[in-house]
């Protein structure tokens, strides 16, 4: 044990944006029970990068007696082996090992037809389901899976098939992964993502989000998923309006 400065969380205070946990490239800080929580002293470097995200003041730094920082078990930490990430689903999901490879996403032929410009969102394509790949929850995610060879993403909240009647134009010619920023782990989407966009040449990604404040932290999730995979891969975003519109984000990428 050492004395030194680390991060301290004032739960009473955290509201769960996770905009701490998106800062900090140590993979210290994660989402438990809808709080932020520093998960393992020897994680943090006490250099306080996250401080300035959070939006109510929750995050202080404060000098204490704490494990010395450990970059090669933040390095560890942050990449998860594929097996153990297998194994975490299978936790939670509650089944064995094994069992999960037999539950392995199936792959569906994409349909390669042209579709660009910037007129493609407002053209019909029918009734008929677009999706070309299962599952698309990002927490069940097989980040080898075959689709995503030199796919494009849509990558959208759960709630926007709901209330955007275009959902198909979106979904046409790309792999789909959707979550909630409020509701989901976090670090395991980012560390999921990443690894989804560091294993395969990915040609683009569109960001579907519905227009509430808790749900354009997507942006920032996909972000720093970008910024860990080390690719910078085109991007473009979409705000899902409640009375059911979808209106373009036409501004610079937000930082990471």
């Amino acid at each position: 044990m050492v004395q030194r400065k680390i991060i301290k969380i004032a739960e009473s205070l955290c509201n769960g944006c996770g905009n701490c946990m998106i800062a900090c490239s140590e993979g210290a800080i994660q989402m438990v029970d809808g709080k932020a929580r520093v998960v393992s002293d020897m994680f943090c470097d006490g250099l306080g990068a996250c401080i300035g995200e959070c939006p109510v003041g929750a995050l202080t730094i404060e000098e204490r007696e704490s494990q010395a920082f450990d970059e090669a078990a933040a390095k560890s930490h942050l990449n998860q082996s594929k097996s153990s990430k297998i194994q975490l689903r299978a936790e939670k999901m509650g089944i064995e090992k094994q069992e999960l490879r037999l539950i392995a996403p199936c792959s569906v032929t994409f349909n390669k037809s042209s579709d660009v410009g910037p007129e493609r969102h407002k053209r019909k394509l029918g009734s008929s389901s677009q999706l070309s790949s299962w599952p698309i929850q990002m927490r069940l995610a097989q980040t080898d899976a075959p689709y995503f060879k030199d796919a494009r993403l849509l990558i959208a909240a759960d709630c926007s098939a709901f209330a955007c009647p275009s959902i198909a134009e979106f979904i046409k010619g790309k792999v789909v992964l959707i979550g909630c920023p409020k509701l989901d782990e976090t670090g395991p989407f980012v560390r999921t993502l990443a690894e989804i966009l560091l294993e395969n040449e990915i040609k683009g990604i569109t960001v579907l989000y519905m227009e509430v404040p808790c749900c354009s932290n997507l942006v920032r999730l996909v972000l720093e998923a970008m910024k860990k995979s080390g690719k910078n891969i085109p991007f473009e975003q979409f705000i899902c309006i409640i009375e059911g519109g979808v209106s373009k984000v036409d501004k610079a990428r937000p930082d990471s």
